[in-house]
């Protein structure tokens, strides 16, 4: 590039402080501090642009235990920066530094714009060589990769509070930040942006959100696989920057300003009552495999940031692979623990989040290559005074360990099991009463013999990875051809049912049926003890055509079409109208787990399940698809008083003639829900319901609802 790293060609460079690391503005400047162990050589260059050569290169000298700082006077809010690091290249022994590589600072709050990998220019090597050594790349990259920005972390957010909702209260809505409002027919002013996300709070508030778990919003790599074929990581799982918000997700009114918009962003959906859960990716990064880009980590110090292994020749030349995305973060190490303790607390208390959904978060607590519950990342939040109060949520599996109902007592779960047996259940698979029981009301096997609740089983039927709610219910096969994979990838078992025509249809039997089904699960979701997460969409049949791994696609496949709330009003105010049942019958949002017992001494027990003539249901028998339970409202705190909820779940094909329980004081059952029914009919509001006899005659595949009053 016409320069070559030298001494300091700043006037006003002092040693600095090795604490806080990354650039911290000050009065008079800032102050930068880098780890590396195993560099011989660190060096700061400043930027006045994105793509010009270093105003400065800085030396820094004496690293205090391992941290490289210096004190740089005069610099201010939006200063350009990176990292060059000299040491040794040696991949056999997991040294990759590389002198000629910019690298990206590990703690920036944010980069000015997104990789891009022009002639290769990213790879530390050659990445078409065939040769197992890997040749060196000497070629610099300075001009083409982003720079991290220094940021002012003052914000005026007027008085914000958390909302701090209890987690059995929360209705979580699973959403991508940019599709949401991406489609042209969202109407809004910053279409696929933070800001354009707030003009849509009153639709989430309206709904009956009060939680929204964000898709990854860290800064990402898009792979050059992924770039080749005119595709993109939509989804977001490739972190590079763990402060940093993505950029693409800003609207670019000047360097830097996806901070202060994301923080507005959370600020409004705070004076809105929802809270702000991240998805966070801190298993692995961007930088893949020995065959991967050197963005950060890998130039910076790659046997501290990742797992190495290999041959007794080349103990530490590749990558340990637990995610299936090319590397894993070292957790065993105390800095990598650092690390990610530092940027949770940063998105706590600095950005005012709530929460955090945890990718693939087995390998968080792995141990010597072993899932333990003591790993010290667990150790390290339980700790910790600001992370132990907050949400934590796990998605308690990796590429080849599946430990739902393992995690610690702080911690939440995704409850695979729920989304599995639910499925299965509800399109009519016989042998699954047994299981679904325990699913439905919070499942006490996993989660009730380690001090834990039912709020700590999120339960979900779909999410970002699968199917929609409406093509669950609309194929019976995925689609992926669009991601030019030749659809090998994508999961296989969907649990799923076309309803008889496979993709669209006219014919308005099906289109019925698969309303009915909709509502159906809408049901079990919602009204299922645990915290309830709804993927963006389904509430008006959003669909991706039947693509159940879209993770590439950031089109129509993926955006959330307006057009539907429009056109899928009825299932959308069923959506609303349930959301809203479950806030007002507070049995719904119970905190411990049913006992089967009186604890209120009024001569009914909390639940009681029942067969259609009100005998025990006769769990083991694979043809049982009828269910009866009955809830004693009175065993929660309420506003309504004595009242008891009866359910009928008929996921036969043949409607059952069910006998209803004897209810004392002259109270009378009513119908509130049935799904059978056409839309106005299939759900009553509160003093509208209709009285129903000793006998309900539940229709194919129907939920039914009444109300003892």
């Amino acid at each position: 590039m016409g320069y070559t790293l030298q001494h300091s060609t700043h006037k006003h460079t002092e040693r600095g402080r090795y604490y806080p690391l990354g650039a911290t503005l000050l009065e008079d400047g800032v102050n930068f501090a880098i780890y590396s162990q195993y560099a011989k050589e660190v060096f700061l260059l400043l930027f006045d642009s994105e793509d010009g050569e270093p105003t400065d290169i800085i030396r820094l000298k004496n690293p205090t235990k391992y941290i490289w700082h210096a004190f740089v006077r005069g610099l201010k809010e939006g200063q350009l920066y990176g990292y060059k690091v000299r040491g040794d290249y040696n991949p056999a022994y997991g040294m990759r530094f590389n002198e000629h590589k910019l690298l990206i600072d590990p703690y920036a709050k944010a980069l000015t714009d997104k990789f891009k990998n022009i002639d290769n220019l990213l790879f530390s090597y050659d990445p078409n060589s065939t040769d197992k050594d890997l040749s060196f790349d000497d070629r610099d990259n300075t001009h083409i990769v982003p720079k991290s920005i220094v940021i002012d972390d003052r914000f005026d957010w007027q008085g914000d509070t958390r909302p701090d909702n209890r987690l059995e209260k929360l209705i979580i809505y699973e959403v991508h930040l940019k599709g949401f409002t991406a489609h042209p027919s969202s109407g809004v002013k910053n279409p696929g942006t933070y800001l354009g996300f707030i003009e849509k709070i009153p639709y989430l508030k309206d709904l009956g959100i009060n939680a929204v778990e964000f898709l990854p919003i860290h800064e990402y790599y898009v792979e050059d696989f992924l770039s080749e074929r005119g595709l993109t990581n939509y989804w977001g799982y490739n972190s590079i920057g763990f402060f940093a918000p993505e950029s693409s997700f800003s609207t670019k009114n000047f360097l830097g300003c996806q901070v202060n918009e994301f923080k507005t962003l959370v600020r409004e959906l705070h004076k809105a009552g929802i809270e702000v859960i991240l998805d966070v990716v801190y298993n692995h990064t961007g930088e893949g495999n020995e065959r991967g880009p050197t963005l950060c980590f890998k130039g910076i110090d790659n046997p501290t940031h990742y797992c190495l292994g290999g041959s007794p020749q080349e103990p530490y030349r590749y990558y340990v692979d637990y995610t299936g995305c090319g590397n894993s973060l070292n957790l065993a190490n105390s800095h990598v623990i650092r690390l990610v303790m530092d940027s949770l607390r940063y998105w706590v208390e600095v950005m005012h989040v709530d929460g955090f959904r945890f990718d693939l978060a087995s390998i968080l607590g792995r141990d010597q290559g072993m899932f333990q519950k003591t790993a010290s990342f667990f150790d390290a939040i339980s700790q910790d005074p600001v992370l132990n109060r907050i949400k934590l949520i796990a998605e308690p599996w990796d590429l080849t360990t599946y430990q739902v109902g393992n995690f610690p007592i702080d911690w939440s779960e995704w409850n695979g099991k729920f989304r599995d047996t639910v499925r299965k259940f509800g399109k009519g698979d016989g042998g699954m009463a047994k299981d679904v029981v325990f699913r439905l009301t919070g499942s006490v096997d996993l989660y009730g013999d380690d001090g834990r609740s039912p709020y700590n089983s999120i339960n979900f039927i779909t999410c970002h990875d699968g199917f929609t709610l409406y093509d669950l219910v609309s194929y019976n096969y995925k689609h992926n051809g669009a991601n030019l994979e030749h659809n090998n990838d994508g999961s296989n078992d969907n649990n799923s049912w076309n309803c008889g025509v496979e993709g669209e249809t006219d014919d308005p039997k099906i289109i019925k049926l698969r309303k009915q089904f909709i509502k159906n699960y809408a049901c079990y979701l919602i009204f299922s003890q645990g915290t309830p997460m709804m993927l963006a969409g389904d509430e008006c049949m959003r669909t991706q055509k039947g693509n159940n791994n879209a993770y590439c696609q950031d089109n129509e496949i993926n955006w959330f079409n307006w057009d539907n709330v429009r056109q899928h009003v009825d299932i959308l105010e069923f959506f609303k109208q349930v959301i809203a049942l479950e806030k007002r019958y507070t049995i719904l949002q119970r905190r411990k787990f049913f006992m089967g017992e009186d604890l209120d001494s009024d001569g009914v027990p909390d639940i009681s399940w029942f067969g259609r003539d009100l005998g025990k249901p006769q769990w083991d028998d694979p043809e049982l698809r009828t269910l009866c339970c009955q809830l004693d409202g009175g065993e929660e705190e309420s506003e309504l008083g004595d009242y008891h909820l009866f359910a009928i779940f008929n996921v036969d094909f043949n409607a059952q003639s069910t006998m209803l329980p004897q209810l004392k004081n002259g109270k009378k059952w009513y119908r509130i829900i049935d799904t059978s029914l056409e839309s106005g009919k299939d759900f009553l509001e509160a003093g509208k319901e209709i009285p129903v006899n000793q006998y309900y005659i539940a229709d194919p595949r129907s939920t039914v609802l009444l109300i003892g009053k």
